[in-house]
């Protein structure tokens, strides 16, 4: 195993350690509201609510670990809910996202990363299970402030408008080549055996524990006329 690799993968083992007792799961779910709840309230730096209200799915995966020792690796679990044919948000599902780059790079980073869909085509790949970003579907850093009138030409024709931040800024990472799935294994666990991802996104289960509901209901806050 490739020695960047064996260090993400120690660094991931412990993460779960910062939630104690709790399951690490929701552990994630709660850090996942945070993120989102700290992004919309930065003064003059929130994601336009304007362009909230028009995604098609909202992803959101705090903590993304990079790890880099020649070759890279990139690691991050989070939430995702799509948006309802009655514009109503859904119950999220487990994602994640997982990436490598080869270059000179040292080093340890933590960086929370959103995602904002703008097309159905994304959210119908990953209902089906997996994507990569820059291949299956466009990417660029999304426009901050009040409005989403600031956007370039070149931002305007991305299908994802990505938002990434280290150490409470926003930064610009490089997310093209990375890959985002449905995290089958966490859905499991927390919703049952043989939980799809289309059935959690069309409210075919019930019992949600209240940090997954939390999530959707910060969205809907977030995108209320």
């Amino acid at each position: 195993m490739p020695f960047a690799i064996r260090v993400l993968s120690c660094l991931l083992a412990v993460v779960p350690l910062a939630g104690f007792a709790a399951d690490p799961e929701l552990v994630r779910a709660e850090n996942a509201v945070r993120v989102l709840n700290e992004v919309m309230q930065a003064p003059d730096k929130a994601i336009p609510r304007d362009l909230l209200r028009d995604a098609h799915a909202i992803a959101v995966v705090p903590d993304v670990l990079k790890v880099g020792f020649v070759i890279g690796g990139r690691r991050g679990e989070g939430l995702m809910s799509i948006k309802s044919r009655d514009g109503t948000w859904s119950n999220p599902s487990f994602v994640n996202l997982t990436g490598g780059s080869v270059g000179f790079q040292a080093g340890v980073s933590s960086t929370d990363v959103i995602l904002v869909f703008r097309t159905q085509r994304g959210v119908d790949s990953i209902v089906h299970g997996k994507f990569t970003l820059g291949a299956d579907a466009s990417v660029a850093a999304g426009p901050v402030g009040r409005t989403a009138q600031a956007a370039t030409d070149a931002q305007l024709k991305a299908e994802i408008f990505s938002y990434s931040r280290a150490r409470g800024l926003f930064a610009g990472v490089a997310l093209d080549g990375t890959v985002l799935s449905i995290g089958n294994d966490s859905n499991q666990l927390i919703f049952g055996e043989g939980v799809t991802p289309r059935r959690i996104f069309e409210g075919g289960i019930s019992n949600v524990p209240a940090q997954i509901i939390d999530f959707r209901d910060r969205l809907e806050e977030y995108t209320a006329q």
